[in-house]
């Protein structure tokens, strides 16, 4: 008689029941440890605790959002995803920080009419927040090798850690297209929302190119500054020969 075709028992069935929740169990733990420290900002304790102030405000923001309209509701929705996104990006911890307060501190100046009452700040936030979004996206391109920037060549070991002029011109004029496309986008948006959303959202033709005026002019800078804002090698890092 063979053993083995003779069917498990009921204490040998729930050992390998047992088993095969704790394999679950020990997999789910696993995912959860490695998605938080994914979206775990690395850095100086001060950004870290800054950056996890502005998710939980932001959380509590959408919460008590949900009893008050549809603009608080998308508003903070959308600085969720951009809270998500910051954690997930190639920029230093004091600037995702320093990102994510102004992303809120933007939406909440949205929700009181700061910018009806501070007519500036509403350009001075376009100008940070569209600068350092398109960092965000043009430091993530070039980080994963997605694009190759390769300028003049220059003589000596070190070249290859030296970015040229012409490596710096085009990642600043890459920089400034994409936030141009960001700062198109954010006027779009606003004119959804006061369109669908609430007519009180200020929209126009003076602001409108105000914004992008400032949008544009953020991008330029971050551009100019990119090694300063992202992490990981160098925006114009080129392959040694």
């Amino acid at each position: 008689m063979v053993e083995g075709r003779w069917p498990k028992t009921g204490a040998s069935r729930g050992r390998a029941g047992t088993g095969g929740t704790g394999s679950v169990r020990n997999a789910a733990a696993a995912v959860g440890r490695d998605g938080w420290a994914l979206l775990r900002v690395d850095g100086p304790v001060a950004a870290r605790l800054t950056a996890d102030a502005a998710a939980v405000v932001t959380v509590l923001s959408l919460v008590v959002g949900l009893w008050q309209d549809g603009v608080a509701v998308a508003l903070f929705a959308l600085v969720l995803l951009g809270q998500t996104v910051l954690r997930l990006a190639p920029l230093r911890a004091p600037v995702q920080a320093g990102t994510a307060v102004l992303l809120v501190v933007a939406a909440g100046a949205a929700l009181v009419d700061a910018y009806q009452r501070i007519p500036w700040l509403d350009l001075v936030m376009h100008l940070l927040v569209t600068g350092l979004l398109a960092a965000l996206a043009v430091g993530a391109v070039l980080r994963s090798g997605w694009l190759r920037v390769e300028g003049a060549q220059a003589e000596g070991p070190e070249a290859a850690q030296r970015p040229s002029a012409v490596d710096r011109t085009v990642v600043t004029v890459l920089t400034a297209g994409t936030g141009a496309l960001l700062a198109v986008l954010w006027e779009i948006g606003e004119w959804f929302g006061h369109t669908v959303l609430d007519p009180a959202i200020q929209v126009g033709y003076e602001d409108t190119v105000g914004d992008l005026a400032a949008g544009v002019l953020g991008a330029v800078l971050a551009g100019l500054f990119l090694d300063r804002l992202v992490t990981g090698r160098r925006v114009a890092d080129r392959p040694s020969r």
